[in-house]
């Protein structure tokens, strides 16, 4: 009983558990517009809610570009929700229609109720691109300028709230530049970024983080494409696969490391964008991804059910029966 909406097409998500509701934010876009690549110029945010993470009650649309010209008024992209500070915030990907969408910057918005309604904190803009630390866009290099997919933490380290983000570093082989980005604030409101925590070598990007903690160690998981995986990457797994794979570290600030067996992918890509979370059927983790290439190759723009996952030293597998 995937999520699934017949009249639009979702992908990426993220997930917010609250008094046993499980929240599941997430990227749509009308399935009138026919070519499903074109839903990520046709976008908006999407809410569901669930007990058991399998049958859910849609909420509608939440969030989505700004009215007028602004800094985010084409697309608002991937994100995360947390509570702190007395109310919800949500962190989320904002590109401009005067830049033609090629610059992306991380936005704010908060509410009272995670049902929302989420306003803007002033325009909105929380974080723009550090050119000390990322790579700005260049013609002819990579599509687009990356600076998305913010995943903040809800409680402060050492006094301070942690933001994690899909970007590049400066230098270096086209596909060995994907770096997790970093940056601080003292108050959800200014922020201010720092040196990647992981910086890169190993892919042209890691979209989509997910930082948690489980007995101890840190995870961040992450998705990409075997493209865009570094020569030796692709050399040293049969091609490589596209899909959802994680990194480890003993502090979130890192040095983190990639896990030496892929999470969960194939060619062509079957399940992308995935998330590790809490079964509260099983009470054990378990992978959660959005669905991308059907039986027929045709994008199917759904949620998956939960996939059961193994954890053994340190280390997350798929359940030997999806493996």
């Amino acid at each position: 009983m995937a999520l699934t909406l017949h009249d639009k097409y979702i992908w990426d998500f993220w997930h917010f558990e609250e008094a046993g509701q499980q929240h599941l934010f997430f990227l749509q876009a009308d399935r009138a517009i026919g070519n499903p690549d074109l839903r990520h110029w046709n976008v908006s945010i999407g809410h569901a809610v669930s007990t058991d993470l399998r049958n859910w009650t849609p909420r509608g649309t939440v969030f989505g570009p700004s009215a007028g010209p602004a800094w985010d008024d084409y697309t608002t992209w991937t994100g995360s929700v947390i509570r702190a500070e007395g109310r919800y915030h949500l962190f989320y990907t904002g590109t401009c229609r005067a830049e033609n969408g090629l610059r992306q910057r991380i936005g704010h918005a908060v509410a009272d109720s995670v049902d929302g309604p989420w306003q803007r904190v002033g325009n909105g803009l929380a974080l723009d691109l550090d050119t000390r630390y990322y790579e700005e866009h260049e013609e002819g290099r990579w599509h687009d300028r990356a600076l998305r997919d913010p995943w903040v933490l809800p409680e402060k380290i050492d006094g301070q709230y942690h933001m994690f983000f899909t970007a590049r570093r400066n230098d270096g082989p086209l596909y060995e530049r994907g770096v997790i980005g970093h940056a601080v604030s003292t108050d959800l409101v200014h922020w201010e970024a720092t040196a990647p925590v992981y910086d890169g070598g190993h892919y042209g990007q890691l979209e989509v983080p997910q930082v948690f903690e489980r007995d101890g160690r840190w995870y961040c998981v992450f998705c990409n494409v075997a493209a865009h995986w570094s020569e030796a990457m692709r050399t040293q797994h049969d091609g490589g696969v596209s899909g959802t794979h994680y990194l480890v570290a003993d502090n979130p600030l890192g040095p983190w490391t990639v896990a030496p067996c892929f999470l969960d992918g194939d060619n062509p890509c079957r399940r992308y964008a995935g998330k590790i979370l809490r079964d509260p059927v099983t009470g054990n983790d378990c992978l959660m991804a959005f669905l991308d290439a059907g039986a027929d190759g045709q994008f199917v723009g759904a949620i998956s059910d939960p996939l059961p996952l193994v954890l053994q030293d340190g280390l997350y597998a798929l359940a030997p029966s999806l493996a």
